[in-house]
C-alpha cells in the first residue's frame, strides 16, 4: 500500500531525529539530547557496559563515559520504521567505530556493530525518542582491558 503524504513527512523526520543523535554523540554535546528525547525517556545503553535509565542520568553518564574517547562516528543504515499514528517503532543499524588514547602516545580504533530498538512520539516540538534499547551485533578489535564485552 503507497504511503501517504503524511506517513512520508513523518519517516523523514524521524530519520532526521536518529541522525541528529548520531551528530549530538559524535559532537559530544549531549545536553542537546534533551532536543532528541522525550522527558521521560528510557534510554538502555547496558549491553556494552553503559547506563540504563532515564534522560538526566544518561546525559551525566556520557558526559563522564565519552572522554575517553576522541573520535566516534555513530553510522545509521538499515532503518525500518513502522508508523502507528502519533507513536512509532524502529529498528535502526548503527556502526560505530571509535578511537581511544592508549596512554603510550598512540590510539587505538575499535568498533562496534548494534542496532537500536526504538520508540517514538510525535509531541508538541516534533518526533521524539522516548525508549532506546541497545542491542549487541557485534564487536571487533576492542581493547583488551574491555573483557566485559566478550560476554
Amino acid at each position: 500500500m503507497p504511503l501517504s503524504l503524511q506517513q512520508i513527512s513523518d519517516r523523514i523526520e524521524i530519520e532526521d531525529l536518529i541522525w541528529h543523535y548520531s551528530d549530538i554523540i559524535d559532537r559530544k554535546a549531549f545536553d542537546e539530547l534533551r532536543s532528541v528525547f522525550t522527558e521521560d525517556a528510557f534510554i538502555d545503553y547496558s549491553v556494552f557496559g553503559g547506563s540504563k535509565g532515564n534522560l538526566e542520568d544518561t546525559i551525566t553518564f556520557l558526559h563522564g563515559a565519552m572522554g575517553a574517547f576522541p573520535y566516534t562516528q555513530h553510522l545509521n543504515a538499515n532503518m525500518q520504521v513502522t508508523l502507528d499514528g502519533d507513536t512509532a517503532k524502529g529498528h535502526i543499524m548503527c556502526l560505530n567505530p571509535q578511537e581511544m588514547a592508549t596512554g603510550e602516545g598512540s590510539n587505538h580504533t575499535w568498533m562496534l556493530g548494534l542496532w537500536y530498538n526504538d520508540v517514538y512520539v510525535r509531541t508538541a516540538d516534533g518526533w521524539r525518542i522516548k525508549e532506546r534499547v541497545e542491542q549487541r551485533s557485534w564487536k571487533f578489535n576492542t581493547p583488551e582491558f574491555m573483557s566485559f564485552l566478550d560476554e
